[in-house]
């Protein structure tokens, strides 16, 4: 009885998701512009404050405008996000260089947005006892090799930043290659463990924990027929886009219909 209730209930969300219009959520991958070095590689950001950078990032304000967003989503607590677009808005917020800011905010006001939703929650990232069982475990020269990987990565975003405009480097960003790639960062991490010890179990149970959290903000403020824009770090895309992807009632748009080219 309790299994056929739950197969009804399937059915019925289904229906329902189907008869309203889906909330569509374009996804935008983004590196940080103020380099605040929290991640385990890092990119150097050029200065987007200059005139031609700004001029960039107005263009893509401009594109992702286009889909006309009744809602962004940005990668800051919701009670910070909310406080800091009031003051963006009457003048008072004094200048960052932050992506949250430069992108976030521009495309909101530009949008006559009234409010925008800060989305990250806090997350551990166990990393030390993945290093301690590395160095236990003879495997340090390999995760060092990882960790050179992953600086790589970055690496070719920062050097991107010279042949390409911030708009361009967003388009490199936002192809699933290069956000397959940067989920493999954290999938080699499952082999570092054995046995009952497994802290790279551990480590993406937590990243995931944490990406499950910023999903289920977001979905409990879209509505049907809305249109989000959502500023992400790149790392977590991946898994961003598996739990929309699945989720009644919203239809992933990708961000290169929109981003501007080169």
């Amino acid at each position: 009885m309790i299994r056929s209730l739950f197969a009804l209930c399937l059915v019925l969300n289904a229906t329902i998701a189907h008869a309203v219009e889906p909330a569509r959520v374009v996804l935008v991958a983004t590196y940080h512009f103020s380099n605040p070095g929290q991640d385990q590689a890092n990119v150097d950001s050029v200065d987007v404050s200059v005139p031609a950078r700004q001029a960039e990032l107005q263009a893509v304000a401009d594109a992702l405008a286009k889909f006309e967003p009744t809602l962004v989503g940005v990668e800051w607590p919701a009670d910070t996000a909310r406080a800091e677009y009031a003051q963006y808005l009457d003048g008072s917020l004094p200048p960052s260089t932050n992506e949250v800011v430069q992108l976030g905010f521009r495309l909101a006001k530009q949008r006559g947005l009234a409010q925008v939703h800060g989305l990250d929650v806090p997350g551990d990232f166990p990393f030390e006892a993945v290093q301690a069982w590395a160095q236990a475990n003879g495997k340090t020269d390999a995760l060092g090799a990882l960790m050179t990987q992953a600086q790589a990565i970055t690496g070719r975003i920062t050097a991107l930043q010279a042949t390409h405009t911030i708009g361009g480097v967003l388009r490199e960003m936002n192809t699933p290659q290069a956000i397959d790639e940067s989920a493999s960062f954290y999938a080699e991490f499952l082999r570092y463990g054995s046995g009952e010890v497994q802290p790279g179990v551990a480590l993406n149970a937590a990243w995931a924990q944490r990406n499950f959290g910023i999903c289920a903000r977001l979905l409990q403020v879209l509505k049907p027929g809305d249109r989000a824009v959502v500023f992400y770090g790149q790392g977590h895309v991946h898994l961003l886009r598996q739990c929309l992807g699945v989720a009644p009632g919203v239809k992933l748009v990708e961000a290169n219909e929109f981003l501007p080219a080169r």
